[in-house]
């Protein structure tokens, strides 16, 4: 209860910024992202109250919708937590789950350890700490919750090697397919790396124990078999609507996420979001991910570990080889080394873009496996320094020639000691601070008091100006989380198809949104034309746009300009402007 508890306090505290202002702030390094997950509460209560299909939804890109499963849609958390986003909104849910999220991880990381790896509750407590709040961990919390929810990944990896104990293969393999199968409603991706990690370990194993690896293999095997066909029965058709369903898709458009390697340095430097950490040296490294920024003291604390560990320890024997394993394998298709990308091949040139299961991954992102490894090394280092839980060595007394004398009992303190203190120096630098938060504003009043209502009837959507995408658009696509999605809105941030199926961020432009981004990004309206105002129309007939509205924004101005070009005069009405465009489509 009290690693649960000092977990909680974390959590708490690297969600404070949001908490001082909860209504009102997002992230400031992933403001988009942020909105997004709180869009994804606000559907999942959505998909509860009307008893709809959580899968799809036509309340964003409309008419043609959104494919909830291709998207990071974190069904197995907002449909459960749908009376929690009715009763207090999502913004409040965004950020209490956040810190739950990270305490919940790092809660079964200690269960895992204390139970299964490691005899010292303290080493159970330092391990658990890390993998619920790795540097990486805690980058992902900037506005992508679906990265900090792996409270069940203890459990698989505990499952998964627990499968070859015999009398229990049928209820092993039932509990494991049901953990994996709700897993694929929370991340696929850390699924995916969870399952590569555990073949590793599987192969590690069998290689150093080979006759035990026999003896288990066909219970193994059988369990592995009820498992799977378990997951596959109850995800079935989810993984099918994936890549099968309306607006799904096959890979990103020019395989963008591959490129994105782990720089060599970033395993040296202190994250951002840490004591340590300064906003400044991303723009050495670069704004990546920063998934192993692990900081030189660590770095140094778990090679001596290793070194001194491995000779005499099976799993740390393992922690090297996924060390290794993945550390080469995030490296992407060339070699980056402070910010410098090399012409030396990296492993992923020889991986093709268009691989199943891998096409949307990013290299970085296997660095969160070696995160993991290196949690469980801590623990394993602080257990061996406490003895393993073996009682301590006793000190000598008069006859006793068998006990150790007095000098190498207080050196062998000293250097646990000394022990300790390193793996404390090499942690503190890597404490979270929380979370940086920007201030931004609410909906408008016409929005939230309901004021649209007589100008959007069913089947018609309303089309915020601008209009949501990934790059603009971030305070209307709030209009649509904060009013429990009552009416579908034009565009949106997500990942749809393009002509060709490939994946693309966002719906594609058609005209009149190109016209309204453009006008933003020079903030001036350009010469309008007769093919302008036709294709206005033509547009607004595709959304079914009933009302084009325009609230308070930094370019107010132009863009009331520009859409009086393309559609008249406008009303006020409460404290928008709107084009009431019901007659003409």
């Amino acid at each position: 209860m009290l690693a649960i508890g000092a977990y909680a306090l974390l959590g708490v505290l690297v969600c404070l910024n949001y908490w001082g202002d909860v209504q009102h702030r997002v992230s400031s390094h992933l403001p988009t992202d942020h909105s997004w997950f709180e869009w994804l509460f606000a559907h999942g209560a959505h998909s509860v109250r009307h008893l709809e299909n959580p899968l799809f939804t036509t309340r964003q890109n409309a008419p043609d919708g959104v494919n909830m499963m291709a998207n990071t849609s974190l069904l197995g958390v907002t449909l459960p937590l749908a009376p929690l986003t009715l009763l207090f909104g999502p913004q409040v849910v965004y950020a209490l789950y956040l810190g739950a999220a990270l305490s919940a991880t790092a809660a079964t990381s200690y269960w895992m350890l204390s139970r299964h790896l490691v005899r010292s509750r303290a080493a159970a407590f330092v391990g658990g700490a890390f993998l619920g709040f790795a540097p990486g961990i805690v980058h992902h919390a900037n506005g992508q919750p679906n990265f900090v929810s792996n409270f069940l990944l203890p459990l698989i990896v505990v499952r998964v090697l627990r499968l070859g104990e015999p009398g229990r293969w049928r209820r092993d393999g039932i509990v494991l397919g049901l953990l994996v199968a709700y897993q694929i409603f929370i991340n696929e991706e850390m699924l995916l790396l969870t399952a590569l990690a555990c073949l590793v370990i599987v192969v590690a194993y069998a290689v150093q124990r080979p006759r035990a690896a026999r003896e288990r293999a066909g219970t193994f095997l059988a369990a592995i078999g009820v498992g799977g066909g378990l997951a596959v029965l109850l995800a079935a058709y989810p993984i099918w609507f994936q890549f099968n369903g309306p607006q799904s898709y096959r890979g990103l458009q020019g395989g963008v996420f591959h490129s994105w390697g782990e720089d060599l340095m970033a395993f040296v430097t202190f994250a951002r979001d840490t004591l340590a950490g300064d906003e400044a040296v991303e723009k050495t490294i670069g704004m990546t991910e920063q998934n192993s920024w692990f900081g030189w003291p660590l770095v140094l604390v778990a090679l001596v570990a290793l070194v001194l560990l491995v000779r005499r320890s099976l799993p740390a024997r393992i922690v090297a080889v996924l060390v290794v394993v993945f550390t080469v394998a995030a490296i992407g298709p060339k070699v980056r080394f402070d910010g410098v990308e090399t012409t030396v091949d990296g492993p992923w040139a020889y991986v093709p873009d268009d691989l199943p299961l891998v096409e949307m991954m990013m290299p970085t992102r296997l660095t969160l496996v070696v995160a993991g490894a290196v949690g469980v090394l801590l623990a394993l280092a602080w257990n061996a320094l406490a003895g393993g839980g073996r009682p301590p060595v006793p000190a000598p007394r008069a006859g006793d020639t068998a006990a150790v004398p007095a000098p190498v009992a207080r050196r062998r303190r000293w250097l646990h000691g000394m022990g300790y203190a390193a793996i404390v120096a090499a942690l503190l630098p890597l404490f979270p601070r929380p979370l940086p938060a920007q201030r931004i504003d609410p909906p408008p009043h016409f929005i939230t008091a309901g004021g649209w209502r007589p100008y959007v009837p069913a089947g018609r959507t309303l089309v915020p100006v601008p209009i949501p995408s990934n790059v603009h658009g971030l305070p209307t696509l709030r209009w649509s989380a904060l009013t429990r999605q009552e009416f579908p809105i034009a565009g949106g941030y997500f990942i749809g198809p393009n002509e060709n199926g490939e994946g693309v961020f966002g719906a594609p432009n058609r005209p009149t949104s190109t016209l309204i981004y453009s006008t933003i990004d020079a903030d001036r309206v350009p010469e309008i034309t007769e093919e302008n105002r036709r294709q206005a129309v033509a547009d607004l007939r595709f959304w079914k746009a009933s009302v084009v509205v325009l609230g308070a924004n930094p370019r107010e101005p132009v863009l009331r300009e520009l859409m009086t070009a393309l559609l008249g005069p406008p009303q006020r009405v409460d404290d928008v402007w709107l084009w009431d465009v019901r007659d003409r489509i």
